[in-house]
């Protein structure tokens, strides 16, 4: 199952390198800075990074699933900022290749792949994170136009994108809810806080999880063509399940992203523990710290493999409700135990910005959160093994 291809091992291979050359020297400036790594996300461009999975036709790679998965774990190796930049633009090309229609397919995938037009994916909202059906944001149809009003939030890349996939409800009498909304592809102006029926606030404040924007985005009246509603008009209605698909490709992203962070958490932990001596020996030397890495070690193994696997199921296309959930649950948990063991490895140097550990364990809760909570994810779990 983790045997790689020799373009997977190539492509692997350069991420790495990019990462240990170019990103884990900076990327705790930027995050203390709260700064966007412009550079880095160029370099990501010219690797043809936001093309990953666009089918070659439309300029882009026109890779798997399965190798997404494997370059979003070495990303966030480096700094899980950087995966951000990519997944909601990757969930939104994904939407497009699956469910567009073939004009907006030519429309926006040849601009997307080469990151010259960056998306941003909003469906939670101020009273709805995990209840998706609880959304309010309305789109009325007006002739040939939609207009659209509400309240997105967690917008990942909001200000900066030039187009957002969003969820609206179009028929608020539907039973059940969810056959009442849709997905609209939204063009915007990129790093405007105002136009026409849309305003993007400042930047959230996180804990962690900085250089990458988090936005709300507000609408209020802003006309969209009926051409926007993804998949056309024999699309209304469908929104829902729409982003459901996206979701299930994301939590494989975050399982991915918790793997890479843990990872670099594991990595740093060996390092410290070789240099660091008390009691005239490096702490490596004691069977303590080797008890916690070698913990490490297993649980961040087991991660990988729950991780892989779901990603091989999507990218066959078979259900991996399951196995996406479990992946995303048990790695972001691996992530947050194996980040606070570090700062415990490095001690009080673990609490300082010296040290990366602290970053780690600052992002570490995101990806708990995201993609779903943990607790929502073990429902979905218990069901689909309750289903026998």
């Amino acid at each position: 199952m983790t045997e790689l291809t020799e373009e997977q091992e190539d492509l692997v291979g350069l991420i790495r390198t990019f990462v240990d050359k170019q990103v884990l020297p900076v990327a705790s400036d930027f995050d203390h800075k709260d700064e966007f790594p412009e550079e880095l996300v160029e370099a990501m461009k010219e690797m043809g990074l936001f093309g990953i999975t666009i089918p070659e036709e439309y300029g882009g790679l026109g890779l798997d699933v399965f190798t997404y998965a494997l370059v979003i774990k070495e990303l966030s190796r480096g700094w899980i900022s950087l995966s951000g930049v990519i997944n909601t633009h990757f969930m939104a090309a994904w939407m497009i290749q699956t469910f567009g229609t073939e004009e907006q397919k030519r429309r926006y995938l040849p601009r997307m792949a080469t990151g010259e037009l960056r998306s941003a994916y909003s469906m939670t909202e101020p009273h709805a994170g995990s209840d998706v059906q609880a959304i309010s944001t309305r789109a009325r149809r007006t002739g040939d136009d939609y207009i659209i009003d509400g309240q997105k939030m967690w917008a990942t890349n909001g200000l900066r994108a030039g187009m957002v996939m969003i969820l609206a409800v179009t028929d608020p009498t539907a039973e059940p809810r969810h056959r009442g909304m849709t997905a609209f592809i939204i063009d915007k102006d990129p790093g405007v806080q105002e136009q026409p029926g849309i305003t993007v606030p400042g930047q959230l404040k996180k804990l962690g999880y900085k250089g990458v924007e988090s936005t709300e985005i507000v609408f209020d009246g802003f006309h969209t063509p009926v051409s926007s509603v993804l998949g056309g008009e024999a699309a209304v209605g469908k929104g829902f399940k729409q982003f459901m698909a996206a979701v299930e490709l994301g939590r494989v992203n975050v399982a991915a992203r918790a793997v890479g962070l843990a990872t670099c958490a594991l990595e740093q932990s060996i390092k410290y523990a070789n240099e660091r001596e008390t009691f005239g020996k490096p702490i490596a030397k004691h069977q303590a710290i080797q008890l916690k890495i070698a913990q490490m070690g297993t649980k961040i193994k087991a991660a990988e493999l729950l991780m892989l696997e779901a990603a091989r199921l999507k990218t066959t296309g078979a259900r991996s409700d399951l196995e996406a959930g479990m992946a995303k649950f048990f790695a972001t948990e691996t992530a947050a135990e194996v980040a606070l063991e570090a700062m415990r490895i490095h001690g009080g140097y673990g609490y300082s910005q010296e040290f990366m550990v602290e970053r780690l364990y600052r992002d570490a809760p995101l990806l708990i959160l995201g993609e779903g909570t943990n607790e929502i994810q073990q429902l979905v779990i218990a069901r689909r093994l309750l289903e026998g």
